[in-house]
């Protein structure tokens, strides 16, 4: 028991206090040494102390740490705090996806006992404290789907215990120090930091002329030892030869740099003279978000302007999909917007922050916007493995299927993309068009939610066609249809439909059982009235188990219940397939709760 709330303490200073420490004094000519030895019962208070210095730094929106309490005799049992039963000393701190909003101050690094630490997915700003370099039992630490901007501290290196780091989908730039332990992790730790250059990530950095910056390598030390006048011989010749090249090097560097001054002042006023010229009509605007798009704007708006129908990929219910590849060989998606609803731009393009801040490793990020005199483009990242459309319906030569554990990851990653925008982001986004070809997949089969609050932006909200334009038919909950108005609800019955798509391998359409009248859920109800679950899944699904397709298609009902009411949430939904479908499968990003597999 403390004899004093939490926030009020000071550190005793007398040596009275016997019963919270042990005192030696050794005395010199001119210097006094005082020895204090903290029991666990004090090092407990202490990180009590230090915790609500955190939270007193957090804008806790939801609340989440509202039993944090100064007057608590131990922070044990507080949201979120994992102790020590031996000592109950602090050792895991999981505060992930509560909308925890502020910065990571460095008194965290003062919890020395930690070994666990979850911040994934709030909405924290500032840098990486270089004081985590101090909590030298740390095992875990997740602080991926946050605002972080800066360096990585190379403080970081000291962490020797760590064996999982995830600071992913962040804003950090800069080398990646290749120093300790975290020369051990590879892209997956660091991968949605756009700005970030190392070996790591397999990009080299460069220096401020722009080329690649090249570390030199040590020379052996088993080289022979030269005699002294051979060494003096030797040392002449190479401090020459150096010189000369050198010199070269300068004059070569030089001329590259002009060149390099001349080219960009030439696009420089190629695009003021077009710039010029579309002021005159409607005008040309470009605009990014978090400065994801790293590109000089004449460069961005000279690729857009040239895009034609040989860089058609898709096009969809919002407009047509072009493949943009910029000089660098980087590729993004370019959606070209041929519906607009009345209004100002300013408004359209307030309303197109919103969606270019909402950042999660489920969803496609919206890198910006580009208002051309005859058009409006939107530039996303570009996912070159297609759609999980493709992948279920499209059996053409080359075409890859999916087994069974691929479709339950993509039905979890989905799950928890359109769970972060129902639940995570302020002010909550209702999707309205969820479907297999807005489910975009990466190199990994990772899945990633796009098109989301699309069907908002787009179409006005007093206009009678909101349903045809908002949504898919098949994918449409029945009072969505109805009425017109889209909520979470509707959201999760589309989800619902998804999950069958995964299992059956059919579209929600397919004429198999359209002609009878049905829809696939009404199919899959009757198939499940008859207990004909061997009929349910997908033949190419080889793989597949009976325990998890029961499992998919039993939160599949639950989410196309025709009643919006008894529907789960999507944080339910997600939980359900965590517990119910991933659990015997388990995976290091379940086990960190990180964002990556």
């Amino acid at each position: 028991m403390y004899d004093f709330p939490l926030k009020s303490v000071q550190i005793p200073v007398d040596p009275s206090h016997s019963s919270l420490f042990h005192w030696s004094i050794a005395s010199a000519s001119t210097v006094q040494r005082l020895y204090v030895s903290i029991p666990p019962a004090y090092l407990k208070f202490l990180f009590g102390i230090t915790l609500l210095e955190l939270k007193t730094t957090l804008n806790d929106t939801k609340n989440f740490l509202s039993n944090w309490d100064d007057s608590d005799d131990t922070p044990c049992n507080w949201t979120g705090i994992t102790c020590n039963p031996a000592d109950s000393t602090v050792f895991s701190m999981a505060l992930h996806q509560n909308s925890l909003h502020g910065v990571i101050p460095s008194e965290i690094g003062n919890c020395s006992d930690l070994r666990a630490l979850y911040l994934r997915a709030n909405y924290l700003q500032g840098g990486i404290p270089s004081d985590i370099g101090n909590l030298s039992s740390l095992t875990i630490m997740d602080l991926s789907s946050n605002l972080l901007k800066g360096s990585i501290p190379s403080s970081l290196g000291r962490l020797t215990r760590l064996r999982s780091l995830n600071i992913s989908t962040n804003f950090l730039s800069g080398e990646i120090p290749d120093v300790g332990v975290l020369s051990t992790f590879g892209n997956d730790s660091f991968i949605g930091n756009l700005d970030l250059c190392g070996r790591q990530v397999n990009k080299p950095c460069r220096t401020s002329l722009g080329f690649p910056a090249v570390l030199p390598h040590a020379e052996s030390d088993e080289a022979t030892v030269p005699t002294k006048r051979s060494s003096h011989y030797i040392k002449g010749i190479v401090i020459g030869a150096m010189s000369i090249l050198g010199l070269v090097l300068v004059v070569l560097l030089s001329f590259l740099w002009i060149w390099f001054l001349s080219k960009k002042e030439r696009a420089a006023k190629k695009y003021t003279e077009v710039k010029k010229q579309v002021h005159h009509d409607t005008g040309t605007k470009l605009i990014t978000f978090h400065g994801d798009l790293p590109y000089p704007s004449c460069e961005i708006i000279e690729k857009l302007e040239s895009l034609d129908v040989e860089d058609v990929v898709g096009s969809g219910g919002f407009g047509t999909v072009y493949r943009m590849v910029m000089n660098d060989c980087g590729t993004f998606a370019v959606k070209r917007i041929d519906r607009s609803r009345e209004g100002s731009d300013q408004v359209f393009e307030r309303e197109l922050e919103i969606l270019g801040s909402v950042k999660h490793i489920n969803l496609v990020n919206l890198r910006g916007y580009c208002r051309l005199p005859s058009q409006k483009l939107l530039i996303y990242d570009y996912l070159a493995m297609g759609s999980l459309d493709d992948f279920l319906h499209e059996h053409g030569e080359g075409k890859r299927s999916l087994n069974w554990n691929a479709r339950l990851r993509i039905a979890f990653g989905s799950a928890r993309g359109l769970a972060y925008l129902h639940h995570d982001c302020c002010p909550r986004i209702v999707h309205r068009d969820i479907k297999s070809s807005n489910i975009l997949l990466d190199e990994n089969l990772e899945p990633h939610v796009s098109d989301f609050g699309l069907a908002k932006l787009l179409v006005d909200e007093d206009a009678h066609v909101t349903t045809v334009v908002a949504g898919t038919f098949g994918y449409l909950a029945p009072e969505y249809l109805q009425s017109g108005r889209a909520t979470e609800k509707s959201d999760v019955y589309s989800f619902g439909v998804l999950l069958l798509e995964l299992v059956t391998g059919k579209r929600p359409t397919d004429p198999s059982f359209v002609k009878q009248g049905l829809n696939v859920v009404g199919w899959m109800n009757t198939l499940l009235r008859e207990n004909r679950l061997v009929d349910v899944v997908d033949r190419r699904c080889t793989d597949s188990d009976a325990e998890t397709v029961e499992a998919i298609i039993e939160i599949a009902v639950k989410c196309t219940n025709a009643n919006p009411d008894d529907r789960p949430a999507m944080q339910q939904v997600l939980q359900f397939l965590e517990e119910e479908v991933m659990s015997p499968y388990p995976s290091d990003f379940y086990d960190s709760h990180s964002d990556y597999a």
